[in-house]
């Protein structure tokens, strides 16, 4: 059976974001984290929706392309009508690092369709697109900031957002004429909204941009876009929303509604925050039940094995002895030195020494490209929805054939995502999301 959708998440936390979403949606889902081989598809059984997890979101444009080409030759070869490029639902990229322009470039050559319909907001996320700027809340539930205004936003170490004109910011990565569909074409007749985009198409634009403001858009951008690629396969951008939008149009659920709830934990939780997000600094000081774990960013990223072997040590005693534990590198008022991409790495390495030594069945790593480069140290070949924590940060089981870490539950959390009891609700039954 041909997948409706193939989605390449630009790191693992959003990913999951999106298997959660299609899968709440009522498609057969499976997120793999590297390519998957066509027996591996097989033994998945038929899909309606094939993701790949991925790290472009932290790589430099000429290192792109190696990266996301396998997935995009996988979807081509499957015939999925819709190749998503899911990005975050910040769109914090630039040109330098993540560049959705340079992802886009890539891509391109693997659909026939020339249409690029990039999806802006994310309502159950608290992200909203008008007029073609963005906007997002500070936090679950939070004040709402634009985003070149948003307290963390604008200053996020790696891709800091400096412009809420989504138009501008993706001109900025190559994509120079991007055309915007307000949220106020949407109360024309479907005829003639049609007629508008087609005279947009006509000027060969390089992407079209959707508002999204409310949930009620998402069935419409979902119908354009789905009629559109019945006529060839095309390539959509923007955040899990591309798939809201889709599965509103076919009359599935939007996915926006309280996902399914999460299970009481058997046995210790042991958590990785390598975020440097105040809201995971939050998470990390409400959480109670945990033996709370600094750890010192720059010893873990040189060539202290000594002072590695004690933390993983003291880590999986802590463990052992059926006490849950939570690692975090951020120092007072969250600052820390070092590279973010070796502290992922160094997470990364930490993770896979303590799962291997102590009883875990359920994990969670907070920061997207810590949680990417952990991830990727695993032997871990894809992830399913189990259920939902909070919006934006569902908990999945590990398939791992084979090994010992098949059937772990991880929490794969962004920087943003979660309420302040998020860790605390990853222990114990959460209740209603």
């Amino acid at each position: 059976m041909t997948p409706r959708i193939g989605f390449y998440g630009d790191d693992f936390t959003g990913a999951t974001d999106t298997l959660a979403l299609a899968t709440r949606a009522g498609l057969r889902t499976l997120l793999f984290l590297r390519v998957p081989t066509h027996r591996e598809l097989e033994a998945a059984g038929p899909l309606d929706c094939v993701g790949v997890a991925g790290v472009a979101r932290s790589l430099a444009p000429e290192a792109m392309a190696a990266e996301v080409k396998p997935a995009a030759r996988l979807f081509a070869e499957l015939h999925t009508p819709v190749i998503h490029y899911k990005c975050c639902s910040t769109f914090d990229s630039s040109p330098a690092v993540g560049s959705i322009g340079a992802a886009v470039a890539c891509l391109r050559p693997f659909v026939a369709n020339r249409f690029v319909p990039v999806v802006g907001g994310q309502p159950n996320l608290g992200r909203y697109c008008l007029f073609g700027n963005l906007f997002a809340a500070s936090e679950t539930g939070g004040p709402v900031f634009r985003i070149d205004r948003h307290p963390t936003m604008r200053a996020h170490p790696v891709t800091p957002m400096g412009e809420a004109d989504l138009r501008v910011h993706l001109a900025r990565q190559g994509l120079e004429r991007v055309e915007s569909v307000p949220y106020t074409a949407y109360a024309l007749p479907a005829e003639a909204l049609d007629a508008s985009i087609a005279r947009t198409l006509g000027e060969q634009p390089d992407a079209v941009l959707f508002d999204v403001g409310h949930v009620d858009h998402l069935a419409k951008v979902g119908r354009i876009v789905w009629e559109r690629a019945q006529r060839a396969p095309l390539l959509a951008v923007g955040p899990s929303s591309v798939v809201q939008a889709l599965a509103a149009h076919w009359g599935e659920p939007s996915g926006t509604a309280s996902g399914v709830p999460v299970p009481p934990v058997r046995g210790p939780v042991f958590v990785i925050a390598g975020s440097l997000s105040p809201v995971t600094a939050r998470q990390v000081a409400a959480a109670a039940s945990f033996t709370r774990v600094a750890l010192d960013a720059a010893r873990i990223t040189g060539d202290d094995s000594e002072y590695v072997d004690v933390m993983v040590e003291r880590m999986t005693m802590e463990l052992r002895a059926g006490r849950n534990v939570l690692a975090h590198t951020s120092g007072p008022e969250g600052k820390r030195g070092g590279s973010p991409q070796r502290i992922a790495t160094g997470c990364g390495a930490i993770l896979k020494r303590v799962l291997a030594a102590a009883p875990v069945r359920r994990a969670g790593v907070a920061g997207g490209d810590t949680s990417s480069h952990a991830l990727s140290a695993l032997e871990i070949t894809a992830l399913s929805y189990v259920g939902d924590l909070a919006p934006g940060a569902a908990l999945c089981r590990a398939h791992a054939p084979g090994s010992p870490l098949d059937g772990l539950e991880l929490l794969l959390k962004g920087g943003q995502m979660g309420g302040v009891d998020l860790f605390e609700r990853l222990v114990g039954p959460p209740g209603e999301c």
